[in-house]
């Protein structure tokens, strides 16, 4: 088991421990606060119940969290160091110091500074080539982007790996080929929260009234395009060229006063404590927090939908982590005398309805994905469609047995009740642990795609089929299979 060590058990200390731990890792963490314990479980209770519905396969089994009093103790062994300590670098050098005389000299360790140069890290330390920016953004269990900073002391193949195993727990590791403060993603933010800052100062406008024009027009544009390619998509047919001569004499004109930062008073700091106390006070922090994951959770997802920017991320380390996690013929499973596991997965949030726990629809979508899945093991995969075979569904009946919530760990084992010829018949088991928590059955027919008619399947489906019958040959008919929906009494 591969081991992070966490240095700095705050917000963004947690948020990484979360992300190392729900990806299989085992997380040692250190950090003098006595609350720490309470806090990081906190962040894990928020990131147990989004992060796993970002993936359509099943994340790698939870590693190990442990919490040490001993910053030595802690990192002995760890093949990644991450430190989230203040933004001070006299306490950061001195961090660096007592690690890298405990640590195995080949880990990583990355920073979650927000400004510091790496140079400015490295300096004085005992292994410089060691030490990275990896630069997270909050929440840093769901959001992909990482800035990986690093200098001329740090090898091309440490920036490699660095990437990998970034990659390996579902990040994206953005690599800074050159050094500066704030890096990149901050500086946009910085400039962003200066104007802000004059636009309330000045009375201009509230803290809620800049939110809305944030999350309302551009912000929504931004989440999924960026900066450069949405204004390509501003110019039109003649694209960036025309856009930039349309709006760039506008750089000139005195819209922003970027450079121009308003006095920091407390009368400053009070009006705009009293807009956001008047704008969010309603809401606790972690339900503030749970709010933004619904809607980080929500907006991701769509774009898996479409393999577009963050989801892209997302199906690529979807891809990576079922590999190794389910077999894709019948002739890698053990025992196919049970029931077929044909779907592991967490409930993403935006599986629930109004009343809290999972919608119909989602249901049928979860056997559908469970049909799909029996039928990629017997052998009608994408390349089977491709050459113009498939399975039409002719009938389902779903039964729901008990109440499924977001977040939930669900299973759905598939027994075959009859696979001959051109007929399948499959009574899909829906579990959260041992719990039965719905049943669906589904009939189908296998059709040419060419002809749009029922047609006997492969001889290579046929036979798989068989081997599943003989094998599941002394499984009891399941309860409610066969069954129709009741006529009232």
């Amino acid at each position: 088991m591969t081991t992070a060590a966490i240095i700095g058990g705050g917000v963004i200390g947690g948020g990484w421990a979360a992300r190392f731990l729900l990806n299989g890792w085992d997380v040692r963490v250190f950090d003098p606060d006595p609350e720490a314990e309470r806090k990081i479980g906190e962040v894990l209770d928020n990131a147990r119940r989004s992060l796993p519905g970002l993936s359509d396969v099943p994340l790698p089994p939870e590693g190990k969290l442990s919490f040490h009093t001993d910053m030595a103790e802690a990192v002995q062994g760890a093949a990644w160091i991450q430190e989230s300590v203040p933004e001070r670098l006299d306490l950061k050098l001195k961090v660096y110091k007592g690690l890298q005389e405990a640590c195995d000299p080949g880990a990583v360790i990355g920073s979650s500074t927000s400004g510091f140069k790496p140079s400015e890290l490295q300096e004085g330390a005992l292994r410089p080539e060691q030490i990275v920016v990896t630069h997270p953004f909050n929440p840093v269990y769901l959001l992909p982007l990482i800035e990986l900073v690093p200098t001329d002391k740090n090898s091309p193949e440490m920036v490699e790996r660095a990437k990998e195993m970034l990659s390996s727990v579902g990040f994206f590791p953005l690599h800074v080929k050159k050094e500066i403060d704030a890096h990149i993603a901050d500086r946009f933010l910085e400039a962003v929260w200066r104007e802000a800052l004059w636009l309330v100062k000045d009375g201009i406008a509230t803290t809620e009234e800049i939110d809305e024009a944030i999350r309302m027009g551009f912000g929504i544009r931004w989440a999924q395009m960026g900066l450069f390619e949405t204004y390509r998509v501003a110019g039109g047919e003649a694209g960036m060229r025309h856009f930039m001569a349309q709006f760039g004499p506008a750089l000139k004109w005195p819209w922003t006063k970027l450079m121009d930062v308003p006095e920091f008073t407390d009368e400053l700091v009070d009006m705009i404590a009293d807009q956001s106390d008047a704008q969010s006070g309603r809401y606790s922090i972690r339900e503030l927090e749970r709010i933004r994951d619904n809607n980080l959770v929500g907006m991701m997802r769509a774009l898996k939908h479409q393999d577009w920017g963050a989801g892209a991320v997302l199906n690529q380390h979807d891809k990576r982590i079922k590999a190794g996690a389910m077999p894709s013929h019948i002739d890698e499973i053990e025992d196919l005398s049970q029931p077929i596991l044909t779907l592991s997965r967490a409930v993403p949030l935006d599986w629930t309805d109004y009343n809290g726990h999972m919608t119909e629809s989602k249901y049928l979508e979860a056997f559908a994905n469970s049909t799909d899945r029996f039928m990629e093991l017997i052998g009608c995969d994408a390349d089977y469609i491709a050459n113009g075979g498939s399975y039409f569904t002719a009938e389902t009946h779903i039964r729901h047995l008990d109440e499924t919530h977001a977040g939930a760990r669900i299973e759905v084992r598939t027994q075959m009740l009859l696979g001959q010829g051109k007929k399948l018949h499959l009574f899909h088991s829906m579990y959260e642990g041992d719990k039965l928590l719905a049943t669906g059955e589904s009939f189908l027919l296998h059709v040419s795609l060419e002809t749009r008619r029922p047609c006997a399947p492969s001889a290579e489906i046929e036979a798989a089929m068989a081997k599943i019958a003989q094998a599941q040959a002394k499984l009891p008919y399941p309860e409610g299979a066969g069954s129709s929906i009741r006529k009232p009494a």
